[in-house]
C-alpha cells in the first residue's frame, strides 16, 4: 500500500522512529497487526519498534519502504539520528560529572589566544577534549599523565600538567600545518648552518626561511607563545618517525636567549631518541640536556673563536661585534655566552642584544 503523504527526513531533531510509524499506521488506518503481517514479521517485533525498543535495521527500512511508501533512506537516517541523539545525551550526563577536571586548564588564557572559543561549562569541556583530541578526560590522563608517558619526565609538567599540556597540544596542531619532508639527518645540519647567518636578520625574515628550511629537512618549527605558569623556552619531539617538531615559546625575548633555545632543540633532533620528548624548562641537568647545549653553544659560538675572543685585553661593545662579526653571527648573541661564562655582568652590554615582542594580529595564530 503507498500514500500520497510525503516524508523528509530533518537531521536538526531526533524524532523516535517509533513515533513516525505509529503516525504513518494512524494516517493510512492500518493496524501494528496488518502491518506485521503485510511485512512478514512477528507482532512482537513491529511493537518493539514503535515502542523504540528495536531499532530499525537496513532490511525493516526496505520493507517498511514497500509497504508504507515511504523511503527506506527516510527510516535510516530517522534511526540513526535517534541513536545520535541518545548516545550525545548519555555521554553529556556522564560529561557534567568531569568539569571539575577543566580547573587544571588555564582557559582563560587560551579564549584570549584564540584556541578556546567556549566560555565555560560543557560546551568548554567538549571543546576542550576536541582541541586535544582525546574522547574523555579519562582518555586524557591516559595520554598526558598516565605513569610511563614521556611527558612526565619534566620536574615542570609534574607541577603543572594541563598548562604545558595545553602548550605543547598547540604546538602539535601548529606542526600539523606544516609540510615536512621526510627527515634528514645531513639536510638539517646544512639547514642549521643556513639559519645560524640569520641570526642577523629581523623576525619577518628569519622566521618564514627558518620555517622553510628546516621543513626542507623533516623538521616543523612551530613558535607558540607561553601560557601562564609554563616557564618554558623549547620542546622536541617526533611526531612521526619522519617528522620531528620544535616548540618554541619565546620566552625570554632577547635574541640570544631565542637562538640558544632553537639549537639546543635542534641538538636533542639530532643527537637523541626518537621515541624521547625534551622540555627545556630551564631546569635539565641531564647528560641529554647537557649535550644539547653544548651542541647549541658550539653552533653559535665555536669554541676556538670564544678563546680567542677571551684572550683579549679588554671586552667593549666595538669588540663585541667586531666577534660577531668575524664568525657571522648577532653580536647579541655573544653577549649572551660572555654572559652566561661569567666574564661580563647580566647588565652589561646588553644593549647589543635584539629584543622581540609577540605582534597582537599574531596572539590568536600561536
Amino acid at each position: 500500500m503507498a500514500t500520497k503523504k510525503e516524508y523528509t527526513y530533518k537531521p536538526d531533531h531526533a524524532v523516535p522512529p517509533g513515533d513516525s510509524v505509529a503516525e504513518i499506521l494512524e494516517s493510512v488506518s492500518m493496524t501494528q497487526k496488518e502491518l506485521a503481517n503485510r511485512m512478514g514479521r512477528p507482532l512482537k517485533t513491529i511493537n518493539e519498534i514503535v515502542k523504540g525498543k528495536t531499532a530499525i535495521t537496513a532490511d525493516t527500512a526496505l520493507q517498511l519502504e514497500r509497504v508504507l511508501g515511504t523511503p527506506a533512506g527516510f527510516w535510516i537516517n530517522l534511526e540513526r539520528n535517534y541513536r545520535e541523539a541518545l548516545a550525545r545525551k548519555k555521554d553529556e550526563e556522564h560529561l557534567k560529572t568531569q568539569l571539575a577536571w577543566l580547573k587544571q586548564f588555564p582557559v582563560r588564557a587560551m579564549l584570549k589566544r584564540g584556541w578556546l572559543t567556549a566560555s565555560g561549562g560543557l560546551d568548554q569541556l567538549q571543546e576542550i577534549l576536541r582541541f586535544f583530541g582525546v574522547a574523555s578526560p579519562d582518555q586524557w590522563r591516559q595520554r598526558w599523565t598516565a605513569a610511563g608517558v614521556v611527558y612526565r619526565k619534566s620536574m615542570l609538567f609534574e607541577s603543572d600538567p594541563g598548562a604545558v599540556a595545553a602548550w605543547l597540544r598547540q604546538g602539535e596542531l601548529v606542526g600539523q600545518r606544516i609540510q615536512c619532508q621526510p627527515f634528514d639527518a645531513g639536510r638539517f645540519r646544512e639547514a642549521l648552518r643556513a639559519i645560524r647567518g640569520l641570526t642577523m636578520q629581523p623576525p619577518q625574515t628569519f622566521h618564514p626561511e627558518m620555517t622553510k628550511l628546516c621543513a626542507a629537512s623533516g623538521v616543523a618549527i612551530a613558535f607558540v607563545r607561553e601560557l601562564p605558569k609554563v616557564r618554558v623556552s623549547g620542546a622536541t619531539r617526533w611526531v612521526s618517525p619522519v617528522k620531528a617538531l620544535i616548540q618554541l615559546s619565546l620566552r625570554y625575548k632577547s635574541d640570544d636567549q631565542l637562538w640558544f633555545s632553537f639549537f639546543h632543540e635542534a641538538g636533542h633532533v639530532l643527537l637523541h631518541g626518537k621515541r624521547e620528548v625534551f622540555i627545556n624548562d630551564g631546569d635539565g641537568q641531564d647528560t641529554k640536556e647537557s649535550e644539547a647545549s653544548k651542541f647549541a653553544a658550539d653552533m653559535l659560538v665555536p669554541p676556538q673563536a670564544l678563546q680567542r675572543f677571551l684572550a683579549a685585553d679588554k671586552i667593549t661593545g666595538e669588540s663585541v661585534r667586531a666577534c660577531a662579526a668575524s664568525i657571522g653571527i648577532a653580536p647579541g648573541i655573544v653577549v649572551g655566552r660572555l654572559q652566561y661564562e661569567g666574564v661580563v655582568s647580566h647588565n652589561q652590554h646588553n644593549h647589543l642584544k635584539k629584543w622581540f615582542a609577540w605582534p597582537a594580529q599574531a596572539s590568536k595564530a600561536a
